[in-house]
């Protein structure tokens, strides 16, 4: 397989201030792996509803599931909110659903996994959604980054100042990069499955015999 399009890498953020420590990370880390060559898409969480309280077809939910589909990688990008990624974080992560009309819109796509604090370095939301990134069929890369006091990290226009949070930053976007560029040929092959052949054959086996009884 040949591709004639950069790496296409989806942003998701995980709070709603209009001074997000989580968008700044996520906005350096896109611009980043853009000077790497990769093409980015944010999605904008507001307005998109509590999971279940609205029905699939609704709007925001419909954007972040095309987005998705669209995409090649993630990045995802939480503050810690009593030790753990925030509820934002998580309703986007439960609308995207492992089974879309017989398509997959996370399996065999890239991850990378990101947090800001408010106090010391933790790395309780990366670790959660690395756990849910395992969940959704994705490849999370290893590395990962970890802000600490992130209202001293960033300048006023929401830039991230230089230190080495910020080189880990660009550690990790390149690795994504990488990964991204080394995995997307070879995504069909390396989530293929023996139990999904299996219903598969059964499906059809299934719908050959309806046919015939017709």
């Amino acid at each position: 397989m040949t591709f004639d399009h950069r790496p296409r890498i989806l942003f998701l953020y995980g709070s709603l201030r209009e001074r997000s420590y989580s968008r700044f990370l996520a906005e350096e880390a896109a611009r980043i792996i853009e000077d790497f060559g990769a093409e980015v898409k944010f999605f904008n969480p507001r307005g998109l509803p509590l999971h279940g309280a609205e029905p699939d077809t609704h709007p925001k939910v419909q954007e972040l599931r095309e987005l998705s589909l669209w995409s090649e990688g993630h990045v995802w990008s939480s503050p810690e909110l009593h030790g753990n990624l925030s509820g934002l974080m998580k309703t986007q992560i439960d609308w995207i659903p492992l089974n879309m009309g017989g398509i997959s819109p996370t399996q065999g796509r890239t991850l990378a996994v990101m947090q800001v604090s408010g106090g010391t370095q933790t790395f309780n939301a990366v670790n959660s959604m690395r756990i849910l990134g395992r969940w959704m069929r994705m490849f999370t890369i290893p590395n990962q980054s970890s802000v600490a006091k992130a209202y001293q990290e960033f300048h006023d226009d929401g830039t991230m100042k230089e230190s080495a949070y910020r080189d880990r930053v660009v550690d990790v976007m390149e690795e994504l990069y990488r990964f991204t560029l080394l995995l997307r040929d070879k995504v069909d092959e390396l989530t293929d499955r023996h139990s999904e052949r299996k219903a598969a054959a059964a499906k059809k086996l299934e719908a050959t015999a309806k046919k015939a009884l017709s």
